[in-house]
């Protein structure tokens, strides 16, 4: 079953839906943050798992860019209001991106880092999510990777490799030396897909794209809900947008809660979790293979790149 409670409900029956847990899926419309402080301070969590508005004047930020300081110091607030509410062996995952600032990037994951860090979560990983597609930059070289910052709260953590391991490159691979030589050196699953994922972006004629003008992949968020997470665990998204983290948690019988300020994404994604359950959902599949551009007309060489007067190849 899947919940909504809209802005001119009471916040108290989200509050309570959200620890009766008698939902698939719960979305509130409005600010996290009240929501959040309205919750027992008890962990409540198996997961967190968001990307935050990067600052950067879109219109789910209300257009307005805040200073530096203020930005940090919002985040800051919502983070440690999180810290309780995430269970012992949870984990917290904030995917962001750059702030450009007159040419000039600034790295949240940098700016947001000590944060975590004085709460006393440990990072695991710093994954570095790669794709093919976005803006060309003219006066620095184009970015296209993104950083997911994976923190536990303890030692004692949830961690499932075997789901999301990848095609091993050498499955035929044998140890050459010591007790084992000779023997397959490698896993029958796979590998370890390691901390640089290529996954494509969700923009052009993309599977999964919707009006969200900022909308992560579900596979990104998949892999991590495979491994940090145990069936029937709780995924919170404090900032959901069109609810990819809870396609992605329905998709694995877990359960989920998010929220989301903008009526019309929160409707957008009201829609994708029902299709989840219903099985008419849309999304690439972790386990796709990755376009191969070369088979395209459009990666030929044009002609009026040959020829001598516009001085390219020859």
């Amino acid at each position: 079953m899947i919940d909504v409670i809209y802005q001119g409900d009471r916040r108290e029956q989200a509050v309570t839906a959200a620890i009766k847990g008698k939902h698939t899926a719960l979305l509130y419309e409005g600010d996290c943050l009240p929501f959040i402080q309205d919750l027992p301070q008890e962990p409540l969590f198996d997961l967190i798992v968001t990307s935050p508005p990067y600052n950067i004047g879109k219109m789910y930020e209300k257009g307005k860019l805040r200073s530096r300081e203020e930005y940090i110091a919002w985040q800051e607030e919502i983070i440690c209001n999180l810290y309780p509410r995430l269970k012992e062996r949870g984990s917290i995952c904030w995917q962001v991106g750059n702030h450009v600032d007159h040419g000039a990037i600034v790295p949240i994951d940098m700016e947001l880092g000590g944060i975590f860090e004085r709460l006393g979560l440990r990072l695991r990983n710093r994954i570095v999510w790669t794709f093919g597609h976005g803006q060309h930059c003219q006066r620095r070289f184009s970015g296209r990777y993104e950083v997911v910052l994976w923190y536990t709260k303890s030692d004692d953590y949830i961690f499932h490799l075997d789901p999301v391991r990848v095609p091993a490159k050498y499955p035929g691979k044998r140890a050459f030396r010591g007790p084992r030589k000779g023997q397959l050196s490698g896993n029958p699953l796979g590998k370890n897909p390691s901390d640089v994922w290529e996954i494509p972006n969700v923009s052009g004629n993309h599977v999964e794209k919707t009006a969200h003008p900022c909308q992560f992949p579900v596979a990104l968020v998949e892999r991590l809900v495979l491994a940090l997470t145990d069936v029937g665990g709780v995924v919170f998204d404090p900032f959901c947008g069109a609810a990819t983290s809870g396609v992605a948690a329905l998709l694995h019988q877990r359960r989920y809660v998010g929220c989301e300020m903008v009526p019309e994404y929160l409707e957008i994604g009201k829609q994708r979790l029902e299709d989840t359950e219903s099985g008419a959902i849309l999304y690439r599949p972790i386990d796709k293979p990755l376009y191969d551009p070369h088979g395209s007309s459009l990666s030929q060489v044009p002609k009026e790149w040959l020829t001598k007067t516009n001085g390219f190849l020859q």
